[in-house]
C-alpha cells in the first residue's frame, strides 16, 4: 500500500496561528537579546554604584535560563544551529517510535471492546435509516440507485450461471416435498374450518344447474332411449323417465343444499375424512401425488413459461432502469418510504436493528483494531517530518515560546536571590 509522504494544512485559522507564532517569537528573542543588553550595560555601570549587581545578577541569569529553554524548544524540533548534539531533534529522530506507540496506544485505549460497545450504543442507527428512507427525495434517489445496478445483476445472474444453479436449487427443493402429509393436513384443516360443505353446496348446485340444461336433458333421453324396448320407445317413455330422473335428482339436490344436518352431509364428511386419512397414511397415494408432482415438474411448458416470466421481467426492469418507465421506480421509492414509516413506528423492531449493528460493528472492530493501528502506524512513519513539525509548532508552539519568557523571570529571579544571599553571607 502506497502511503501520501506529504500532506496540506489549509484548516481554518493556520495562517493567522502561523503570523501569531512569528510575532511571539520574535519577542522571546528580543526578550534574550535584551536581558543580555541589560547584563552587559549592568556590568559596565557596577562601578558606578552597587545597585547595578543586583540588575547584573538578574540580567545574567535571565538570558542563561533564557537561553537554556530556547536550546529545549528548539532541541524538541531539530537540532539547535544545526550543530549534531545528542538528544536534539527528538520528534524527528523518534518517528518510528512515536509511530508505533501512537498506533499501540489507539488500539488499546480507544478500540478496546468495552468503550467501543458504549459509545456504539449511543448511536441509534435504526431512527437515522427511519428517518432517512421516510424523506421522499432520498427514498426516490435510491429507488434511481438501485434501478441502475438491476440490469447488470440480472446480466451477471444469467452469465455467471447463477441463474441454472438458483433453477436448479428449486427443482430440487420442490421434487424433495413430500405433498402428501401437506395435502392430507390442508384438507383436515379444510374439514375442520367446515368448508367442504360450501365446496359440496358448489358442486350439488353445478350438477343442478347441468342436468337442467335442455342438450343435457336431450343427450341423457337419446342415451334412455337407445337402452330401451322398441315398444316403450312408442310410448315416449324416454321422456318420462329423463323428467323423472331429473325431477328427482333436483329435489335431492334442494333438499341436501336446504337441510345443514341433512344424513348426506355426514356422509359427505366421513368420505372426506376417509380421503384425508388415506392421503397421509396409504403409500399407493403418496406414490401417485409423487408422480404428478414429478410429471407437472418435468412438463415443458412449464419451463417456457420460467423463460417467459424471466424475460418479461428483464425487459421491465430494463426499460425502468433506463427511464422508459416510471411504475417500478415509483413503487421502489413507495416502498423504502413505507418500510421508513413501519421502522419509525415499531420500537422493538428499532431496537433489534440496533442491537444487530452493535453486535456487527463490535466484532468487525476487534478483528480490525490491529490493522488500524499498523495503518495508523505506517501513516505516521511515511509523514514528511517537516510538514509534521511545522503543523505541531503552528499550534503549540505559541505555549512553548511562552516557556522561554518563563524561563527569563524565573532564572532571572533565581540569579538575584542567589547574589543576594550571596552578599548577606559575605556582610555577616
Amino acid at each position: 500500500m502506497t502511503l501520501p509522504a506529504t500532506f496540506s494544512f489549509d484548516a481554518p485559522g493556520d495562517a493567522a496561528r502561523a503570523a501569531e507564532l512569528r510575532r511571539v517569537k520574535a519577542l522571546a528573542t528580543l526578550v534574550l537579546a535584551g536581558t543580555l543588553l541589560l547584563f552587559v550595560t549592568a556590568k559596565l555601570l557596577l562601578p558606578v554604584h552597587p545597585i547595578f549587581g543586583f540588575v547584573a545578577a538578574f540580567a545574567e541569569a535571565a538570558t542563561i535560563g533564557g537561553l537554556a529553554d530556547w536550546y529545549a524548544v528548539v532541541a524538541l524540533f531539530k537540532r539547535p544551529l544545526g550543530l549534531p548534539i545528542p538528544h536534539t531533534a527528538i520528534i524527528q529522530s523518534n518517528q518510528h517510535r512515536i509511530a508505533d506507540k501512537l498506533g499501540e496506544f489507539i488500539e488499546v485505549h480507544f478500540l478496546e471492546a468495552a468503550p467501543v460497545e458504549a459509545k456504539l450504543r449511543q448511536i441509534d442507527f435504526a431512527t437515522f435509516i427511519a428517518e432517512w428512507l421516510r424523506d421522499r427525495k432520498r427514498s426516490t434517489d435510491l429507488a434511481r440507485f438501485v434501478l441502475r445496478l438491476l440490469p447488470e445483476a440480472v446480466t451477471a445472474t444469467e452469465t455467471s450461471g447463477l441463474m441454472t444453479f438458483i433453477t436448479r436449487r428449486i427443482t430440487t427443493q420442490l421434487q424433495s416435498i413430500d405433498l402428501a402429509p401437506l395435502a392430507a393436513g390442508t384438507l383436515r384443516a379444510f374439514v375442520k374450518e367446515g368448508r367442504h360443505q360450501g365446496l359440496l353446496d358448489d358442486i350439488l348446485r353445478a350438477v343442478h344447474e347441468t342436468l337442467t340444461r335442455p342438450e343435457t336433458m336431450a343427450m341423457v333421453r337419446a342415451k334412455i332411449r337407445g337402452e330401451l324396448p322398441t315398444l316403450l320407445k312408442l310410448y315416449r317413455a324416454d321422456k318420462y323417465l329423463v323428467n323423472k330422473i331429473v325431477a328427482s335428482a333436483t329435489a335431492f339436490f334442494e333438499e341436501v343444499r336446504s337441510d345443514q344436518k341433512h344424513p348426506f352431509r355426514g356422509e359427505f364428511d366421513q368420505m372426506v375424512l376417509s380421503l384425508v386419512d388415506r392421503l397421509g397414511s396409504d403409500p399407493s397415494y403418496a406414490d401417485r401425488i409423487d408422480g404428478l408432482k414429478r410429471d407437472f415438474l418435468a412438463r415443458p411448458e412449464l419451463a417456457e413459461l420460467a423463460r417467459t416470466i424471466w424475460s418479461n421481467a428483464r425487459t421491465f426492469i430494463e426499460r425502468s432502469a433506463s427511464g422508459e418507465s416510471q411504475v417500478l421506480q415509483h413503487h421502489l421509492a413507495k416502498m423504502f418510504m413505507e418500510a421508513g414509516e413501519a421502522l419509525a413506528s415499531d420500537g422493538a423492531l428499532r431496537a433489534e436493528i440496533n442491537q444487530g449493528f452493535v453486535a456487527v460493528l463490535r466484532s468487525f472492530i476487534a478483528d480490525q483494531k490491529s490493522g488500524v493501528s499498523s495503518f495508523i502506524s505506517d501513516q505516521v512513519k511515511a509523514w514528511d517530518m517537516g510538514q509534521l513539525l511545522q503543523l505541531i509548532e503552528i499550534n503549540i508552539g505559541k505555549d512553548l515560546q511562552y516557556i522561554r519568557f518563563n524561563g527569563s523571570l524565573i532564572g532571572g529571579l533565581a540569579g538575584l536571590t542567589l547574589y543576594t544571599v550571596e552578599l548577606l553571607v559575605r556582610w555577616l
